[in-house]
């Protein structure tokens, strides 16, 4: 059953759950980086660099700096794909995971309040 909000009751709800999120992790992504792992977790692979450039309509380097700091905190990992050594490989790791369900759960847990 599709839940009915307001445009007041979402941007509430996004603001609530931003606020705890902020509370309750110190990883402090950009709308751009949470938009990446997004694509990234919620999108069956393979993902590549080119295909998230593609996919979000940005440059590559825009993807590979937002990686750069996805993978410093462990939510993502990239390896050269070994049949086209061109392409990076993305993938998901279990940190990133455990990141995105606990997120899934602050704004189920927060929805829940409307």
């Amino acid at each position: 059953m599709p839940v009915e909000l307001t445009p007041s009751q979402a941007l509430g709800l996004w603001h609530t759950v931003s606020l705890e999120q902020v509370r309750i992790d110190s990883r402090d992504l950009t709308l751009r980086q949470m938009a990446i792992l997004l694509q990234i977790y919620l999108v069956p692979p393979p993902h590549t660099v080119r295909g998230l450039a593609a996919a979000l309509d940005v440059t590559k380097p825009v993807i590979t700096r937002a990686l750069d700091t996805m993978g410093a905190l462990g939510l993502v990992d990239r390896s050269r794909d070994e049949r086209d050594r061109r392409n990076v490989i993305i993938k998901r790791t279990l940190e990133g995971a455990l990141y995105l369900e606990k997120f899934g759960d602050l704004i189920i847990n927060q929805g829940r309040k409307l």
